[in-house]
């Protein structure tokens, strides 16, 4: 595989500078260089290439520790071949070099570029994602981290009330309806109680049936807390302070939604996008939604893309490893995976077995077996996701009456 590149080249990126090494064949250093994170840096490195290389970009390999980027992205375009490999993987490299722990960044790129040279099929080649699903995995991403941020206002929130108004989360434990967030503005501290009129409104205008404004006022007509003077002022200006916060979240969190939806049915559209039409195919599985649905088709579109069941089962976590020295042998969790996939494959699996009988089934049967809730949703994401690679390759949709009646779990 090695014979059709003249040239191998690592790079060893950083945040504000990157070094990179340029081999020949024979191992001799051709270049080396460190260039600046920018538009003029990045763009010298990938003209010097081209020349090196003498106008023939698919005779240069390149490698370095990450698959995507503006140097990744930049080298792709231009016609290079380029490779990633895991940080686990360069850290077993250098010890061919330096068994002492001998380590820089010229060293380094040195390293990258040499076992690239001498291991390249252990090196996974980078492919361009559609701008559809680069679109996608960045409204995914921030729609996860506006959900965190979410979360931790809603704790602080929380744990602001326990302080000194627990009557409140009486009423809303969550701490996360709008409603709730009005009638804190309305009694921010105990000795404010809001009339039954005003309470009603409220009520009415948020569509709360649960509660009336009777309810509400009897769990708010208790003893407060006796707290230092002044301290529930401050503990309630606080409170007043996160609530738009939360709104403000709320707000943009919609607003994603929104358009991670329009992004899916863009993608499912008959020509919009060809390698992902089978959306429809995805999304006929039990427990697949909107979330599911976006990070399956922004995490992992190449192993999708080429129906590759085990390269899928692996990247999101739901293959095992084993270990086996001698006679002594043992199955773990496989580690190293993306984490966004895996919790999307456990949320699939977990609502797979309310709604889906035969996900249910084999659930049950590997609890039976005394293993565990977690490795049982495993079991079953690992199931599910061989029936989606199935109707992927077959361009069907899920019948449950074909997997009804297939062979009984054992």
């Amino acid at each position: 595989m090695n014979q059709q590149y003249r040239l191998f080249v690592g790079v060893d990126w950083a945040k504000d500078e990157h070094t990179i090494c340029v081999l020949d064949a024979g191992q001799k250093v051709v270049d080396r260089r460190t260039i600046r994170h920018s538009g003029t840096g990045i763009g010298q490195s990938v003209d010097l290439l081209a020349k090196l290389s003498g106008s023939e970009p698919a005779t240069v390999a390149v490698a370095m520790e990450t698959p995507r980027g503006a140097v990744v992205e930049s080298l792709v375009e231009r016609g290079f071949a380029v490779y990633s490999l895991n940080p686990k993987q360069m850290d077993r490299f250098r010890d061919r070099h330096a068994v002492a722990g001998a380590k820089d960044d010229r060293r380094d790129a040195f390293v990258i570029a040499d076992a690239l040279r001498t291991d390249l099929p252990l090196f996974h080649p980078v492919r361009l994602d559609h701008p559809l699903v680069i679109r996608l995995r960045e409204l995914s991403r921030a729609d996860e981290d506006l959900q965190q941020s979410q979360v931790r206002a809603g704790h602080q929130l929380r744990d602001l009330l326990n302080r000194y108004y627990p009557e409140m989360l009486g009423l809303c434990p969550s701490v996360d309806e709008p409603w709730f967030w009005e009638l804190l503005e309305m009694a921010p501290l105990p000795a404010r109680k809001p009339s039954k009129a005003k309470l009603d409104r409220l009520l009415r205008s948020h569509r709360i049936r649960r509660l009336d404004a009777a309810a509400i006022r009897e769990a708010l007509n208790v003893t407060a807390l006796k707290l230092a003077p002044g301290a529930a002022e401050a503990a309630s200006e606080h409170v007043l302070l996160i609530l738009p916060t939360l709104r403000l979240l709320r707000r943009q969190r919609q607003e994603l939604e929104q358009r991670i939806e329009a992004l899916i049915e863009q993608m499912n559209t008959e020509g919009a996008f060809n390698e992902h039409r089978d959306v429809t195919v995805l999304r006929s599985l039990p427990g697949v939604g909107r979330v599911i649905t976006a990070t399956m088709l922004a995490e992992a579109p190449q192993a999708l893309a080429e129906r590759d069941y085990h390269a899928l089962r692996s990247y999101a976590g739901s293959a095992p490893i084993t270990r086996q020295s001698g006679k002594r042998k043992c199955v773990v969790m496989r580690q190293s995976c993306n984490p966004r996939l895996r919790n999307a494959l456990y949320h699939w699996s977990r609502v797979s077995t309310q709604c889906d009988p035969r996900s249910r089934e084999h659930y049950q049967a590997l609890r039976a077996k005394e293993h565990s809730h977690g490795r049982a949703l495993r079991g079953v994401a690992d199931r599910l996701l061989a029936v989606l690679i199935s109707m992927l390759a077959s361009g069907t949709v899920y019948d449950p009456t074909r997997r009804a009646a297939a062979k009984p779990i054992q």
